[in-house]
C-alpha cells in the first residue's frame, strides 16, 4: 500500500521503518490475546494500533469491538514527523493505511468524536451503517460556579487558553489583537497556557515585545504590557475555569483542529467565543458564537470588535453557548450514550467461532516451502547411481 517513494528507500530508511513497526505490533505478541478471552465488549479508545488488541479478541473470540475516534489517527500518523524521509514518510503511511481499512471492516460500531471524524473515517472506507457520533463529555460541575456568573471578568479582555504551539497561530492572534487595539486601545489580551513549545513560546514573546511596548499611565508608574502570558495553576488563574472567568470572550485562533476542548470549557463557563473554522468548531459552536477563517487576523480581529462593542450580545451568546453544551457535550449523556451501545452489543454478540490456533505459535520460518533437510540432487535416480 506505500506509494512510489519507497522506491528510493535506503538501509537506514528501512531499518528506521522497521524499528517503528516493531514498536507498532507489539500488542500481537505471544500470549496477549489469551487475556481477551473472557471479555463481553472490547472498546477501543483510539484508532491506530491502539485498536489492535481489540482486532485481536474480535478475531479469536468474537468478542464485539467498538472504536471511539475523536481526531481520526490515520490524519494524525499523515501529518507526524515531517522532517523524517519521504520513504520513511511514505512506509508509514502504507502501513496506518492499510491498518485503518481494516480496523473500520472488522470494528462492530465505529463511535466518532463529531462530524469531522465522521467524514475522514468514510472517506477511508468505514460503511456508514456502523457509524454512531458520540460527542466526548465534560465534567459540567467544574466550571458551574463561572458559567452561572454571567458578569464575572473584564469585558474588555480577551482570553486565549491552551498549548502554545504552532497549530495555535498565536502568531496570528497577536497581529489580530494589534488591530484591535488600535480602535479600542484599553483592550486587553491575556494568554493562559497549559503546555508550550519552547521555540514557539520564545517567538511569541518577543513578537508580542514588538508590538506592544510596555505602557504607563505617567511618568512615575511602572509600564505594562496589555498582552501577558500566563499559566493554569498560577494566582490569578488556579483552575481552567478562573482562566475563562477573567473576560467574557474567548478566542480560538487554530489552523489545525480535531474536537475542539478548549471551546467546549469556554462555552460551560458562559463565555461568548470568536474562533477559526477548522475541525469541528463550527459543529461545536452551533450559532452560539462567531467563526471566521483561519490564518486571517482581520477577520479575528472585526470579529472579536463585534463583541466588544456590543457586551449584551457577547453576554447573550455566551448564555446561549452555554445552554447548548450542557445539553450535548456533558459527561452523562457520553456515559449513557455507550451504556446504550454495550448493551446493545452484548445482546446481539455473535456465537464465539472455533477455536483458532494460537497466533504466533510457530515462527514463519517454519513455513519457508521447499526441502530445507533434504537436498532435491539427492532424490534423483543418477544421485543414487
Amino acid at each position: 500500500g506505500a506509494s512510489r517513494t519507497v522506491a528510493g528507500a535506503r538501509v537506514p530508511d528501512l531499518l528506521a521503518f522497521t524499528a517503528e513497526l516493531e514498536r507498532a505490533l507489539r500488542p500481537l505478541a505471544p500470549g496477549r490475546c489469551e487475556e481477551l478471552a473472557g471479555a463481553d465488549v472490547c472498546h477501543a479508545a483510539a484508532g491506530g494500533t491502539v485498536a489492535l488488541p481489540g482486532l485481536l479478541a474480535k478475531r479469536f473470540f468474537g468478542v464485539p469491538l467498538v472504536v471511539t475516534e475523536y481526531g481520526v489517527q490515520l490524519r494524525a500518523r499523515y501529518l507526524e514527523q515531517p522532517d523524517a524521509p519521504l520513504a520513511v514518510r511514505a512506509l508509514r503511511a502504507g502501513f496506518h493505511l492499510r491498518l485503518a481499512a481494516e480496523l473500520y471492516r472488522e470494528a462492530d460500531l465505529l463511535t466518532p468524536g463529531n462530524a469531522h471524524a465522521r467524514r475522514w473515517q468514510e472517506r477511508c472506507g468505514a460503511p456508514r451503517e456502523r457509524l454512531r457520533t458520540v460527542y466526548p463529555g465534560m465534567e459540567a460541575d467544574r466550571f458551574a460556579t463561572v458559567g452561572e456568573a454571567a458578569d464575572q471578568g473584564d469585558p474588555d479582555t480577551l482570553v486565549w487558553v491552551g498549548r502554545m504551539e504552532p497549530a495555535r497561530d498565536l502568531i496570528g492572534l497577536l497581529h489580530a489583537f494589534a488591530e484591535i487595539r488600535k480602535e479600542r486601545p484599553h483592550t486587553r489580551l491575556r494568554l493562559f497556557t497549559t503546555g508550550a513549545t519552547p521555540a514557539y513560546r520564545a517567538d511569541c514573546r518577543s513578537l508580542a515585545a514588538q508590538l506592544f511596548p510596555d505602557e504607563a499611565a505617567d511618568v512615575v508608574t511602572a509600564g505594562e504590557s496589555p498582552v501577558t502570558f500566563e499559566e493554569i495553576g498560577g494566582p490569578e488563574a488556579p483552575s481552567l475555569a478562573d482562566a475563562y472567568g477573567t473576560g467574557w470572550i474567548t478566542v480560538s485562533s487554530s489552523v489545525v483542529e480535531g474536537f475542539p476542548v478548549g471551546l467546549v470549557e469556554a462555552m460551560l463557563c458562559g463565555r461568548a467565543t470568536v474562533s477559526t473554522d477548522v475541525g469541528a468548531v463550527c459543529e461545536v459552536i452551533g450559532g452560539t458564537g462567531l467563526v471566521v477563517p483561519p490564518r486571517n487576523p482581520r477577520a479575528l480581529a472585526e470579529a472579536c470588535l463585534a463583541l466588544l462593542k456590543d457586551p449584551e450580545r457577547a453576554q447573550r451568546l455566551g448564555a446561549a453557548a452555554r445552554a447548548r453544551a450542557l445539553e450535548l457535550f456533558t459527561v452523562e449523556q457520553t456515559v449513557a450514550a455507550f451504556r446504550e451501545i454495550y448493551l446493545q452489543l452484548v445482546a446481539h454478540r455473535a456465537p464465539a467461532p472455533a477455536p483458532a490456533p494460537t497466533p504466533f505459535a510457530s515462527p514463519p520460518e517454519a513455513r519457508v516451502p521447499g526441502h530445507w533437510t533434504t537436498p532435491t540432487w539427492a532424490a534423483t535416480p543418477e544421485a543414487a547411481v
